[in-house]
C-alpha cells in the first residue's frame, strides 16, 4: 500500500509522514530529499542549472541512499555518492538551487523511476509535492497538507534555525511564495490537489492530530 502525502513547504509534510511511517511500522521516502540530493551534485559540478540535459545526466549518475538514526525506526540520514549530506540539503543555498534544479523535466523524469523502484518495494509513505497525481497516481491514500503562509514560514524558519541556517520569518515567507509559484507554474509535474485527495489543513493542527486522521484514512483503506 502506498500513503502519498503532498503539499508546499513548511505544510508539515516530512513531520507527518516521518510520524505515519513509524507508527504504522511502513517505509518513510522523502522524495524532496532526492531532489536536494541532485541539486547539491549540480552546485558542486558549478553546473548550469538551467541546463536540462546536463542536469538529467547529473541526476542519472546519482547514487542516493537512506540510512536510520541510532534506536530510529525510520530513516533520516541522506547519502549521496556515498558522503552524508542530511545536514547539507537543507542548507539555504540549496534551498535555491533545488527550484530549478526539480523543475528539470530529465530531472523528474529519473526521481520518480527511481521513486516508484522504491516504493514498490514495501508498504510506504511517500512525501514529496507529486505523489499522488504523478508519481503514484494509484496510491490507496492520497493527502494534501496545506497550512496558512505564515504558519508555514514559522515553521520553516524554526527548520533553519535548529540546522544553524537562521532566518527571519518574512524571508522565510518571501522563499515560500517564490517556491509556491514556481513549483505550482513548472511544466514538469506541477505542485497540484489530486482530484482524490483528502486535503487537510494543518494551521491549526497538532501532529499528533494529522497522524491520527490520516492513520484513519489508512485503515479504511485495508
Amino acid at each position: 500500500m502506498i500513503v502519498a502525502i503532498d503539499g508546499p513547504a513548511g505544510s508539515g509534510k516530512s513531520t507527518v509522514a516521518k510520524a505515519l511511517a513509524k507508527r504504522l511500522g511502513w517505509r518513510y521516502l522523502d522524495t524532496g530529499a532526492m531532489y536536494r540530493s541532485v541539486a547539491v551534485k549540480a552546485v558542486d559540478a558549478a553546473a548550469d542549472l538551467a541546463d536540462d540535459v546536463a542536469l538529467g545526466a547529473l541526476a542519472r549518475s546519482c547514487v542516493i541512499g537512506f540510512g536510520h538514526e541510532p534506536g530510529e525506526p525510520v530513516p533520516t540520514r541522506v547519502y549521496l555518492d556515498g558522503s552524508d549530506v542530511t545536514s547539507r540539503i537543507r542548507t539555504p543555498e540549496i534551498d535555491r538551487a533545488v527550484t530549478p534544479v526539480s523543475a528539470a523535466p530529465s530531472v523528474r523524469e529519473a526521481m520518480v523511476a527511481l521513486q516508484r523502484e522504491l516504493g514498490a518495494e514495501s508498504d510506504s509513505v511517500v512525501e514529496g509535492r507529486d505523489i499522488g497525481t504523478v508519481v503514484f497516481p494509484r496510491a490507496e491514500v492520497k493527502v494534501y497538507l496545506t497550512a496558512a503562509p505564515e504558519v508555514r514560514a514559522h515553521r520553516r524558519a524554526i527548520d533553519h534555525k535548529i540546522a544553524g541556517h537562521a532566518m527571519g520569518e518574512a524571508e522565510v515567507l518571501a522563499d515560500i511564495d517564490r517556491r509556491d509559484r514556481a513549483d505550482s507554474t513548472r511544466a514538469a509535474s506541477p505542485l497540484a490537489t489530486a482530484d482524490d485527495a483528502h486535503v487537510l489543513d494543518t494551521t491549526a493542527l497538532t501532529v499528533e492530530q494529522v497522524v491520527d486522521r490520516i492513520a484513519a484514512l489508512v485503515e479504511g483503506a485495508r
